[in-house]
């Protein structure tokens, strides 16, 4: 399992950014390959600048439901509304930022 960095305030990789009852999802961030909840928590915690995953590289596994630890690629996760393993659903309103970690 990887180890989710950030300000995180539960099990299920939710921060003291986003912590609704559907922010369930981490991802690894190019540039620095470490799971972050969010943008946020990545610009807090390092003092480099977010790197955007390529489309090139959207069937990489760099996403991670913190319900059920499944990691699952940028494609998949970007066509769902929930987990394909668990079926926890996601926030849909993380589409609006999609622009800050993906090359889209």
């Amino acid at each position: 399992m990887p180890k989710i960095f950030g300000s995180i305030i539960d099990s299920e990789s939710r921060c003291k950014h986003y912590h609704t009852g559907l922010d369930i999802i981490a991802i690894k961030f190019k540039c620095c390959q470490k799971y972050y909840p969010c943008y946020k928590c990545h610009n807090e915690h390092e003092s480099h600048q977010i790197k955007r995953w390529p489309e090139s590289q959207f069937n990489e596994h760099v996403i991670f439901c913190g319900a059920c630890k499944h990691e699952m690629t940028i494609n998949d996760y970007m066509l769902v509304e929930n987990c394909p393993h668990c079926h926890s659903h996601f926030n849909q309103r993380c589409k609006f930022h999609y622009h800050l970690y993906f090359e889209i």
